[in-house]
């Protein structure tokens, strides 16, 4: 794991964009397509906030979610929801969007399309996660329902969990998908979550499922 320490939150938030522009295009010299996976959450709008600003051939890269509450695309607690008013904006608006929910009853029911979207996107190019103080990341939950199911090296690429945690029932992308990005970032902040991370850095996965990643990712934090 490697440990980015910065002064304050908005020059994180903005090296964090910067960081994550630059490995795009580099990603786009190479490739015919870039494929970028996004948090929800509240941590990560200001790095969408600079990064929908930047000038990027934002027509071939791929965005979709970690993972998404299977709620509707415009309510309030909805990861899509963040993303299209946060990122897909501005210079970014051409992006090509995955959305997970798709108005089922249930997110199982989204699985086989999801799977069929989301191959053709893998290896990830560039991996945005955040983490909780309970040390899930994407919607992989300390006590979810599949969480070892989800964290086998055979999973399959997006699997629904529930789990108390979590609120509402969750679709998130697994733990073989998380380690098999190109770049992985982890933007963290607040002393907790720090103290957190550090505690559970030797844990047993399922304890702290961030883990998952940690071996390849970098990590940004900020008080």
């Amino acid at each position: 794991m490697k440990l980015i320490e910065y002064a304050d939150r908005d020059m994180m938030m903005i090296d964090l964009a910067d960081t994550l522009a630059g490995e795009l295009k580099s990603c786009l010299l190479t490739h015919d397509r870039a494929s970028f996976s996004v948090p929800g959450g509240t941590t990560p709008g200001p790095v969408f906030d600079t990064l929908s600003g930047v000038d990027l051939q934002w027509s071939r890269i791929s965005v979709f979610l970690n993972d998404e509450r299977w709620v509707p695309q415009d309510h309030a607690r909805s990861n899509a929801r963040l993303v299209r008013e946060r990122l897909l904006v501005d210079k970014a608006v051409g992006a090509d969007f995955l959305p997970f929910y798709d108005g089922s009853d249930q997110p199982e029911t989204a699985l086989p399309m999801l799977k069929a979207r989301i191959d053709p996107l893998l290896p990830i190019s560039v991996l945005l996660l955040g983490m909780g103080a309970d040390l899930h990341t994407a919607s992989l939950f300390p006590g979810a329902d599949l969480l070892e199911k989800a964290l086998s090296s055979d999973a399959p690429p997006v699997m629904a969990l529930r789990a108390d945690a979590a609120g509402e029932p969750r679709l998130t992308l697994t733990a073989p998908v998380l380690k098999g990005a190109l770049s992985t970032h982890v933007v963290i902040t607040g002393r907790e979550k720090r103290d957190a991370l550090e505690a559970g850095r030797h844990a047993p996965v399922v304890q702290a499922p961030v883990r998952t990643v940690l071996d390849t990712a970098t990590v940004h934090w900020a008080e």
